[in-house]
C-alpha cells in the first residue's frame, strides 16, 4: 500500500500544479496604461 499512497500524492501534486499554473500566467507585469482621454487617477482637493 505504500507505493499506491506515493502515486496518489504525486497525482494530487500534479493536479494542483496543473490547476494553479493558468492563474500564475494571468496579469501584466508592467505598469498599466491609461486609456486615451482618461484623466484618472484624479487629484481631488483636500479640505
Amino acid at each position: 500500500m505504500g507505493q499506491i499512497d506515493m502515486i496518489r500524492k504525486i497525482v494530487i501534486v500534479m493536479l494542483i500544479l496543473a490547476l494553479a499554473s493558468p492563474l500564475a500566467a494571468c496579469g501584466r507585469k508592467s505598469a498599466p496604461e491609461q486609456p486615451e482621454g482618461s484623466d484618472h487617477p484624479r487629484q481631488y482637493p483636500t479640505q
